[in-house]
């Protein structure tokens, strides 16, 4: 079993939390990012992050774990991997999720939705729907990070699970405390970052 600690302790060894203005998917803003990707970039972290996530959803049987692309897709391929599933993708065209380069689900599937970082939950949202409207079954919903506010249930309908919840303070772009102090805002990926942990 993976704890939260042994979790925090790849986060500050890759450096992967980085401190900044950041432009998330949701479009909020945020002082902090998690980029689990230097994380999962080392294979023995994310095989050990896919059988934790495995391992809190192997009771519901998946046949196929769905990730969105792109902090999704390792996430989605090593938990598949450790099921003995298939490991698909989705990817965002005009803002909406679709399965593309022949990837289907049907409705003999039972599908996982596999994510690295969550905080509105709307990627995992319209990809769950995605697979539904194939009448694919969703038979849960896991992440690494958890960092929505917790005020209000993220999935109604579908099981939950995450291996840590940290949330850091995200803003509207019209209410930016960062934006109104001149900051550059940037969408992570782009420019190196300071590791805070």
């Amino acid at each position: 079993m993976l704890t939260k600690e042994q979790l925090l302790k790849m986060f500050r060894e890759s450096h992967a939390l980085m401190r900044g203005h950041f432009e998330l998917s949701s479009g909020l803003h945020s002082g902090h990012y998690f980029q689990c990707a230097q994380v999962l970039q080392y294979s023995k972290q994310a095989g050990t992050i896919g059988r934790e996530l495995a391992r809190r959803f192997r009771s519901a049987k998946p046949t196929v774990v769905v990730g969105p692309a792109a902090g999704g897709i390792i996430v989605a391929y090593e938990t598949a991997r450790s099921l003995g599933a298939r490991a698909l993708y989705t990817e965002r065209v005009d803002a909406e999720m679709q399965l593309r380069r022949g990837f289907t689900v049907t409705k003999k599937d039972r599908v996982l939705i596999a994510e690295d970082a969550i905080t509105t939950g709307e990627s995992a949202r319209k990809t769950a729907s995605l697979v539904e409207s194939f009448g694919a079954k969703v038979v849960g919903i896991g992440c690494i990070v958890d960092r929505s506010p917790g005020k209000a249930r993220l999935f109604p309908g579908h099981r939950f699970a995450r291996l840590f919840a940290l949330a850091f303070e995200t803003f509207s772009p019209h209410d930016c405390p960062l934006c109104s102090e001149g900051l550059p805002v940037t969408r992570p990926g782009r420019i190196p970052r300071k590791s805070v942990l």
